[in-house]
């Protein structure tokens, strides 16, 4: 069976949503996917790949036409689950994830509070490994993109496997998508399912 869905025009997450809904249903060997915008785009190749399938796109003008194939024999999951699923920790280790919201720290004086959160990037190796997931919305994404100094930091924590998540949509918004250096793209059902996964969010 095949598919074909039109997501044009729709905002994260409602491409990713609208794509599992499908699975679910009916599991389909084919599915085609039009997208009109990069951060979606990725967030829509990256989860088919998560499902199983191979991806072929086109671009015609400002449309990506992304069309995934699922070779004959190769199991479907039973339940489409979100682009990362749960990372494997030991018995009884915490999952703790870190939302960075913000390019600097707390209200005032904005040149203290840059400092402030580089510090604070430079720190979180000290969570060690119940460290789990570090996500990156707003203006936090610029701290995973080319020319900022937390690029080498994120990078080894990313070694040490934590992962990096930065928001497709604000990478998008920023005209960032192209400068990422670390992590992965992201999108609003990736960042909701990992809130749920984790054993406590920090927020800052």
């Amino acid at each position: 069976m095949s598919n074909e869905l039109d997501c044009r025009g729709l905002g994260c997450p409602a491409p990713v949503l609208k794509i599992r809904e499908a699975l679910e249903k009916e599991a389909p060997a084919a599915i085609t996917v039009l997208i009109d915008n990069e951060a979606g785009w990725q967030n829509v190749c990256r989860f088919l790949e998560h499902q199983n399938y191979t991806i072929r796109t086109e671009k015609q003008g400002a449309v990506f036409r992304v069309v995934g194939t699922r070779e004959e024999g190769t199991a479907a999951p039973a339940k489409a689950p979100p682009a990362f699923a749960a990372t494997e920790r030991k018995a009884g280790m915490k999952k703790i994830m870190v939302m960075v919201t913000s390019d600097h720290m707390g209200h005032g004086d904005d040149g203290l509070g840059d400092m402030l959160m580089f510090n604070f990037l430079k720190t979180l190796k000290e969570m060690g490994p119940e460290l789990w997931r570090l996500v990156f919305v707003n203006n936090g994404v610029t701290f995973t993109a080319e020319g900022s100094e937390a690029v080498p930091i994120l990078q080894e924590l990313a070694g040490e496997g934590v992962q990096i998540l930065a928001c497709g949509a604000c990478l998008a918004y920023l005209h960032l998508l192209d400068k990422i250096q670390v992590g992965e793209v992201s999108n609003m059902l990736d960042i909701v399912t990992g809130m749920q996964l984790a054993d406590s969010v920090v927020t800052i």
